[in-house]
């Protein structure tokens, strides 16, 4: 049993305004296999809140994304984390800098395309870690992972038990990436204090969607 995968992974290391819907940028597909197991991953993973100053290489980006969002099988759309009644309440943005070939800004993951698309120009990460009550650890991420839901997709099957089953959602996805960032040499830390109003402002959420959980990561110091 492996875990999904393992890549080589890092490269070298102002708020800006929004940008047209435009700008997508196709990502590398997603390694499938790798040379760490589930098991060894599991015992590895630990909470890691100072990194190198090491950005990113484009195909470690994506793989990070696969594991939040990917889809694993097309012809019903599921994903590599559960979702109550497929409705998939979740969004992913990624806070980017530094990867090679990418402007630096806050980008949506598309799963059935595996694609990104720019949203906001520009490095947020103070924007956020203030917005996050100053936490450090998203200041120096090489990538913060923000996660967002739009819980009425959920409801309008689930009723009230929705939010449940979408916080359970968010878990998942969380729990995914952290165990893919170990794969890759990474680490990651998991962080639920912010200004929910304020970070929803700062990532330019739409109407009915809000700001649910953030995930730093990087390579470890």
């Amino acid at each position: 049993m492996t875990l999904l995968c393992t890549l080589t992974s890092l490269g070298a290391a102002a708020p800006g305004g929004s940008l047209e819907a435009a700008d997508t940028i196709a990502l590398p597909a997603p390694a499938r296999t790798g040379e760490m197991s589930v098991e060894e991953a599991l015992e590895r993973r630990r909470s890691v809140r100072q990194y190198a100053p090491e950005a990113l290489t484009l195909a470690t980006v994506a793989q990070l994304a696969w594991a939040a969002q990917g889809v694993t099988d097309p012809s019903r759309g599921f994903r590599t984390a559960p979702s109550a009644g497929a409705t998939f309440p979740l969004e992913i943005d990624l806070l980017l800098q530094g990867v090679d070939g990418i402007e630096d800004g806050v980008y949506r993951y598309l799963p059935d395309e595996h694609a990104l698309r720019r949203r906001i120009a520009g490095d947020l990460r103070d924007a956020v870690a203030s917005d996050a009550l100053g936490q450090q650890a998203l200041r120096e991420a090489s990538l913060v992972l923000a996660i967002s839901s739009v819980t009425a997709r959920t409801a309008a099957r689930y009723g009230e038990r929705a939010e449940r089953y979408v916080h359970m959602e968010a878990g998942h996805v969380a729990q995914n990436v952290s165990l893919q960032a170990v794969a890759l040499g990474l680490g990651t830390v998991m962080i639920g204090a912010f200004q929910d109003e304020v970070l929803t402002q700062t990532l330019q959420l739409a109407a009915g969607e809000r700001a649910l959980y953030l995930v730093a990561v990087g390579r470890p110091r």
